[in-house]
């Protein structure tokens, strides 16, 4: 079934069948660094929602990005076609080569699957392939990340905390340096459970960590 979203500019267009939009998404939208005229790139995209978040936040921006799943892919392109975005979706494997322009992005964006193939809550089938790595590793996406971005280029990533040195490793070895990191609690007294990450292709070492982000509720307001 699809349903439509309201964001404060444009239309999200989302299949109950399909992974919705999340909190972890909005924070993520808000979280990396954007520029006006930025190319993005969006790993893993699904039906488009980081780059509609995205254009809220900045203006004349590409959106591009590659997404495994057909029925995602479609309704990312529709997204971005009926909303009149600049961008190009493709249909594909991230871990495969000739997609996309080398040294073209200014940003690339990232919420992957939260859990190890093989751990982590059950979900249902609709699910578990966004959730699970076992299509798509930390390691893959920093592999992906790394030749498309330009010298000065930044990674943004949301994920659970319990990744968080998986995903420095991958970074580095891919010649991307961790730059921002911040925690996110869901409620005061409770550990935090996802972490927000910006590395540069190329960066100079020197990690900066912000305030730890408490939410409102338990969530984040689309209009905030």
């Amino acid at each position: 079934m699809i349903r439509t979203e309201h964001l404060k500019t444009y239309l999200l267009k989302q299949d109950t069948d399909l992974p919705m939009l999340g909190t972890d998404s909005l924070l993520l939208s808000r979280f990396c660094t954007l520029h006006k005229g930025a190319k993005v790139l969006d790993l893993g995209c699904g039906v488009g929602v980081l780059a509609l978040l995205l254009a809220e936040q900045q203006q004349a921006l590409t959106l591009d990005g590659i997404e495994r799943n057909p029925a995602s892919a479609a309704l990312a392109e529709k997204n971005l076609r009926e909303n009149g975005l600049t961008g190009t979706i493709l249909c594909g494997d991230l871990r495969e080569s000739g997609w996309f322009s080398q040294g073209h992005y200014d940003l690339i964006v990232c919420n992957p699957p939260y859990f190890p193939a093989g751990s982590g809550p059950s979900a249902s089938r609709r699910n578990a392939e966004a959730r699970s790595d076992g299509t798509c590793t930390l390691e893959d996406i920093c592999r992906a990340a790394e030749p498309r971005l330009k010298t000065g280029g930044r990674l943004a990533v949301v994920c659970r905390t319990e990744r968080l040195t998986d995903l420095l490793v991958s970074m580095r070895c891919h010649d991307i340096e961790p730059k921002r990191l911040q925690l996110v609690q869901t409620t005061p007294g409770k550990a935090p459970k996802l972490f927000l990450c910006e590395g540069i292709r190329q960066g100079r070492p020197g990690l900066k960590t912000a305030p730890t982000l408490i939410l409102q509720g338990g969530c984040v307001p689309i209009s905030g």
